[in-house]
């Protein structure tokens, strides 16, 4: 079913799981604890516990989605090869154009934090320039090569987590945790627990975007399963020691505009402060570096198929890299970060992924009796219990999004749908017709 990849097989299990664990920890967490202390207040660490354990049966459910495939594409190959090439398309194009505007909406960050540094550099025509300094060179080295990618991705990763264990190993001597498992507090009201949770969860996705590669991994059916479990651990326990550490050192927490940056400032004085907002930039840093590698991939891919002009599907004939992807991809999110504001992404963003994720898991019992006799298959315990637990757990998500963004999201699939039409009608229009 699935053509030889041109691409090279360089990725490890190592490598997903950068890509994993980058997708996940971004700008997020850096502002998400204020918010989750405001709804939830003392119980807020344990929020990060019960949204770890809701995203488990989506994470684990794609576990088993991805060993049925070896090549790139990722949700879209999946919802494709179940449902069809439409389905397969609007998959890839609400991720798409949902991670380029991420993107571009964390370079503004970015270029925001490194202001805090440098005074003007959120302006004018410098900004412009470190904009398009940050997308070209990461442009530039995901075009270079798998290797160098990868590698400057393993950086990132471990300067992104020095600041956050910082915070947690000397916040934790200070941390009364007897105060988490008090009989005395109040519960948080159903509707608080319910906002609390659609606002944590999205510290926990992005791991999607590491299924895209499949092509370039060395084992993605045995890789892909491991690095997903993996990195949603590293992360869920990592976040727990963050909020409890929070909640416990800065009692205005629920009111701070930047509170990791405030913790550390209680916790280090302007010295940890300093080092909390590195992190920022490290954090949004990596995660957009993970993103410049896996979302190129999807338009490859769809190129590669049909549903785009063939000329994205190109490979470097040196590098064996997806250049002609990579370059848009590049050119499309210094254009989107130059306007300066991206709310609609905000607004869509929410219903767009979540939808993504009751296709794919929806795509499970066709994809079983297709390939479910693969011997290195994963294979989930239970039949469709844990499928069907992660379904439900993005309807519930589903339902506390307000009407306007599903309004919205309906605008942006009938775009995609156009787009959709016009590739097709192009693929089936014999060269001499006019």
């Amino acid at each position: 079913m699935e053509g030889p990849e041109p691409l090279a097989r360089e990725i490890t299990a190592l490598g997903i799981w950068l890509l994993v664990v980058n997708g996940m920890i971004g700008a997020g967490i850096f502002g998400v604890p204020a918010g989750a202390a405001r709804l939830t207040g003392v119980f807020s660490p344990w929020m990060f516990v019960l949204c770890g354990l809701l995203i488990a049966p989506v994470i684990l459910s794609f576990g088993e989605v991805s060993s049925y495939f070896r090549g790139t594409g990722g949700p879209v190959r999946y919802t494709q090869t179940a449902f069809g090439p439409f389905v397969g398309f609007q998959t890839g194009w609400a991720l798409y154009v949902a991670r380029v505007t991420a993107f571009a909406a964390n370079i503004n960050l970015l270029v925001s934090s490194v202001a805090y540094f440098w005074s003007g550099a959120d302006q004018g025509v410098l900004r412009l320039v470190l904009l398009f300094a940050i997308s070209g060179g990461l442009t530039l080295v995901n075009v270079t090569g798998t290797k160098d990618a990868m590698r400057s991705l393993g950086v990132l990763t471990v300067l992104k987590f020095i600041p956050l264990v910082l915070l947690v190993v000397v916040g934790l001597p200070r941390t009364d945790l007897s105060v988490f498992v008090t009989t005395g507090a109040t519960l948080p009201s159903y509707t608080n627990v319910g906002a609390a949770a659609l606002f944590i969860i999205y510290a926990y996705v992005g791991w999607e975007s590491a299924l895209i590669p499949a092509g370039e991994a060395r084992a993605p059916a045995r890789d892909m399963p491991r690095a997903l479990l993996w990195g949603l651990g590293v992360v869920a326990v990592l976040y727990l020691l963050i909020q409890a550490v929070s909640v416990a050192v800065l009692p205005e927490l629920a009111a701070s505009e930047r509170p990791l940056v405030d913790v550390a400032h209680v916790l280090l004085g302007p010295v940890g402060a300093l080092i909390l907002t590195v992190g920022v930039v490290v954090s949004v840093g990596g995660n957009i570096a993970s993103a410049m590698f896996t979302a190129p991939r999807m338009t490859y891919m769809l190129a590669r198929e049909g549903s785009l002009p063939a000329w994205l599907g190109s490979v470097h004939p040196r590098f064996q890299t997806p250049m002609a992807s990579i370059v848009l991809y590049g050119t499309l999110t210094f254009l989107l970060a130059s306007v300066g504001t991206f709310a609609w992404l905000a607004l869509i963003s929410s219903v767009t992924r979540l939808l993504t994720f009751v296709l794919c898991i929806g795509a499970i019992p066709r994809l079983r009796s297709q390939f479910g006799d693969a011997p290195d298959r994963f294979h989930l315990p239970g039949g469709y219990a844990i499928p069907l637990l992660g379904m439900a757990v993005c309807l519930w998500l589903l339902a506390q999004v307000n009407q306007s963004a599903v309004g919205a999201t309906a605008v942006f699939l009938v775009v995609g749908t156009v787009l959709y039409g016009i590739a097709r009608w192009r693929l089936a229009t014999p060269p001499h017709s006019s």
